[in-house]
């Protein structure tokens, strides 16, 4: 008897944790959303809002790994100096895996739409994200 009740709690915890799974995965997705929205903006300081402000944020890309919220920053208005070089983002989900209440994975797939002077851009991310302070940040971005 013991055993059956607790196939069914673990049953049970396997569901809810599954709902959640489908909400936090929703709630990441906006995450990534609103930071399209903001690079098509113009706007780097807020794409820039959802990585973790520390200096142990590890963004690697064909240059190697900056390290810190300010370099990846600083990083991004130097590749990026306008609007024109920004030109539209626009990501494609590819998985989002939410491993526990405080960590996910997403992969994905980014274009940037620019000017014929500029040329388009894309390629791939992967993306680590954990859950501090109840706010979905990412801790590590791999870009190519």
């Amino acid at each position: 008897m013991k055993k059956i009740l607790l196939i069914i709690n673990v049953l049970l915890c396997q569901k809810a944790f599954s709902q959640n799974n489908i909400s936090e995965k929703l709630v990441i997705t906006q995450v990534l959303y609103k930071q399209q929205v903001a690079w098509n903006n113009g706007s780097i300081e807020s794409f820039m809002m959802p990585y973790w402000h520390s200096d142990s944020l590890k963004f690697i890309g064909k240059k190697g790994i900056t390290y810190g919220w300010q370099n990846t920053l600083d990083n991004y208005k130097k590749s990026y100096p306008d609007t024109t070089a920004m030109g539209q983002l626009a990501f494609e989900i590819k998985s989002i895996d939410v491993f526990s209440k405080s960590s996910a994975f997403v992969i994905g797939k980014w274009f940037l739409k620019r000017e014929k002077i500029k040329g388009d851009l894309g390629g791939y991310f992967s993306l680590i994200f954990k859950k501090i302070k109840n706010k979905w940040v990412i801790v590590v971005d791999h870009t190519s």
